[in-house]
């Protein structure tokens, strides 16, 4: 009767759209989908991480080794690419309503440390 989840007008109707759609988003319910939400992006952004890392250590011997330099940008791609992942992810709509605009920040930043990599290699 008073519960907000039947019809605008106050009978006993079927619930509005807007009415379901707002016993859905509940703030208490936040803090589990946030983690179940940031847990497997964070994973994904560790991958990328870990790709941009792996290309930063490694060094040419010489300015004939190709076959490092080779390497080099297919950890800067492997990262630019799970980076773009990442953000994709991070633009669907349920991650846009539930996590914070920093997450859009770490793969633009590994994304943007894996080109520059990739095109001094």
């Amino acid at each position: 009767m008073g519960d907000g989840v039947r019809g605008e007008s106050g009978d006993d109707g079927p619930p509005s759209r807007a009415a379901r759609r707002e016993g859905v988003d509940l703030p208490e319910d936040q803090g589990c989908l946030r983690w179940v939400l940031g847990v497997p992006l964070g994973l994904v952004y560790l991958a990328a991480a870990y790709c941009c890392r792996i290309a930063l250590l490694m060094r040419p011997d010489g300015p004939h080794d190709d076959h490092t330099r080779a390497d080099i940008e297919a950890c800067a791609v492997a990262a630019l690419c799970v980076s773009l992942l990442g953000l994709l992810l991070s633009l669907l709509p349920v991650y846009r309503r539930t996590l914070s605009r920093w997450w859009y920040l770490v793969p633009l930043a590994l994304g943007l440390v894996a080109y520059v990599r990739a095109l001094t290699a």
